[in-house]
């Protein structure tokens, strides 16, 4: 398998990586504008990591939590919801997440029943009210794995510690999204995504993926009897985490199954997420942040201990459900990593 390095020019994406202090952090409206990092995964396709910054949730979910099942106040989800379509310019696809192998085709399905785009992820009813006020039940279609050949959708998949790992096959305009927690990997919830990838026309070898923020091995301790029975599943993945307990590696058990799956072309969002974190290693929402969640100390000694960008306990940047509960804390908010293809 082979690692790839992001082919576009270093500085592609620089002016893509909102950063409130040189740019309005607010849009016509008066609504923050979320701050995300963009991945160029394949030609026409891009990949979009949420961050914490550029929203209006509170509390132990600020400032930009997407996630709609964890008590945020409903309309500041909706609110950062919409903001963030509007940025990316592309409906948001949001599908409720069991740590399950279920992957769908939301080809059929998608429509517009949310002023952000498609909601079938559970969401409190008040959160995609109609115009008049009216707030219907919630629809509910239950899987981890989503794949697409439209264009202007963007296949969500929520995170605050679990692996997003992003597909596509630019050739059939074929892409695809998988929630990858540690049942989720055991149940082979990649291989199950990237098989109805197939089935609406990808083709194995030209299908190319992204590894998504996720908490690593050094952090993610799990007790032994877990991490032998994820190791008997996936060899070489079990860790000692700087807990000194033992832990596991979920980005390389996806590694492994991405292998399985005849995925042989994987591109590395590390370059661009390092340079995102520095350059938001003064953030002014960021700094604050870090002041007031009870997760751990300033901004500036969380980044000089930083060794893993991508890691979601350790980068500031995320949200992170074991970051939160070692700081005493019963609630968090939630990322979203994203997928969309654009007409060529």
């Amino acid at each position: 398998m082979s690692t790839e390095q992001n082919d576009q020019p270093q500085g592609a994406y620089d002016d893509a990586i909102l950063d409130s202090n040189a740019i309005s952090p607010t849009d016509e409206t008066g609504n923050p504008i979320p701050v995300t990092i963009p991945i160029a995964l394949a030609p026409g396709v891009t990949v979009v990591y949420t961050t914490r910054l550029g929203g209006i949730s509170t509390g132990d979910f600020g400032d930009c939590n997407l996630g709609g099942k964890s008590g945020d106040d409903p309309h500041a989800i909706l609110a950062n919801r919409v903001a963030l379509a509007k940025q990316i310019g592309c409906g948001l696809s949001l599908v409720s997440q069991v740590h399950s192998a279920v992957a769908v085709d939301v080809d059929d399905s998608w429509h517009l029943n949310t002023p952000f785009g498609f909601d079938v992820s559970g969401t409190p009813g008040e959160v995609v009210a109609d115009a008049g006020g009216e707030q219907p039940q919630a629809t509910v279609v239950e899987a981890d794995g989503q794949v697409t050949t439209r264009t202007g959708v963007a296949l969500g998949m929520f995170a605050a510690d679990c692996l997003p790992v992003l597909f596509a096959d630019a050739e059939s305009g074929v892409i695809g999204a998988a929630h990858c927690g540690r049942r989720g990997l055991e149940r082979g919830v990649i291989g199950e995504t990237v098989d109805l990838m197939v089935a609406k026309g990808a083709v194995r070898e030209r299908i190319v993926a992204t590894l998504g923020p996720r908490i690593c091995g050094d952090c993610y301790e799990v007790g032994d009897e877990i991490a032998e029975s994820f190791q008997n599943r996936f060899p070489l993945t079990r860790t000692i985490t700087r807990f000194g307990g033992a832990g596991i590696d979920i980005a390389e058990a996806a590694m492994i199954d991405l292998a399985f799956a005849g995925v042989n072309h994987v591109v590395d969002s590390r370059p661009r997420v390092a340079a995102a974190t520095q350059y938001l290693d003064h953030d002014a929402e960021l700094a604050s942040l870090c002041e007031s969640d009870g997760e751990g100390p300033a901004l500036a000694e969380r980044l000089d201990a930083l060794q893993h960008s991508m890691c979601t306990l350790e980068n500031p940047l995320w949200y992170s459900h074991r970051r939160a509960a070692l700081a005493g804390k019963k609630r968090e908010g939630r990322m979203l990593a994203l997928i969309m293809r654009s007409e060529r």
